[in-house]
């Protein structure tokens, strides 16, 4: 698989879902491109609660189970000239053990669906669960509820964190939300609100903070 920056990982055959969805955006989604990677995360989300496992979105493309990392999202254009043709929705979830990386070879913690879900999973059956959600979401794209709900399923929201990959230095304060574009709010320490957004974003816990979030 490919993720940002280039990074790339394997996956053992049978271990997890990997795959890539070619989305054409509609006129009115088009404006709102940025949000089909949250849209990707709430329906993994939206699947896996079917299950009865709970899941965070780690902002802006990561779906945590108890607070570690289980599937990566990212969203790709595709453009003819200037006119966006389409979006590449790249989805990678651990389902199986196999298929979780050695801790010195993680970036952030890790782990997997049957871990959360005790027993073996069908990874057909998710996927299917998966794209059934995508569909029922997306005519939401945007909407304050999808927004609501985002934000309901938000790793860290309360917690203090510290934002890394920014141009000029590291950033840290308690986040609070999301603004209506989807940038994360975050209040720092003098109590100034301020906005991050996506683009190559490290986000962790601050030292001292449990991790978790909202929803666990």
């Amino acid at each position: 698989g490919r993720g940002r920056l280039q990074r790339a990982w394997v996956t053992r055959p049978g271990s997890a879902l990997a795959f890539s969805l070619v989305l054409r955006p509609t006129a009115q989604e088009i404006t709102r491109a940025s949000l089909f990677s949250p849209l990707a995360g709430l329906a993994l989300a939206d699947a896996l609660l079917e299950w009865g496992v709970q899941a965070q979105i780690k902002w802006p493309n990561d779906v945590l189970l108890q607070g570690r990392k289980t599937a990566g999202i990212l969203v790709e254009a595709s453009w003819n000239g200037a006119a966006l043709e389409a979006l590449i929705v790249g989805i990678g979830v651990n389902i199986s053990a196999a298929s979780v990386p050695p801790a010195e070879q993680t970036r952030f913690p890790a782990t997997c669906v049957e871990e959360s879900l005790g027993r073996p999973a069908d990874r057909f059956e998710l996927l299917k669960r998966i794209l059934f959600h995508l569909a029922e979401r997306r005519p939401m794209l945007g909407s304050a509820q999808f927004m609501a709900d985002w934000e309901e399923r938000l790793a860290f929201r309360g917690q203090q964190v510290v934002i890394s990959g920014q141009p000029g230095a590291e950033k840290s304060g308690k986040i609070v939300g999301l603004s209506g574009e989807g940038h994360l709010r975050l209040i720092d320490a003098d109590g100034v609100e301020s906005e991050v957004v996506a683009g190559d974003v490290s986000l962790r816990p601050a030292a001292g903070q449990v991790v978790g979030g909202a929803g666990c």
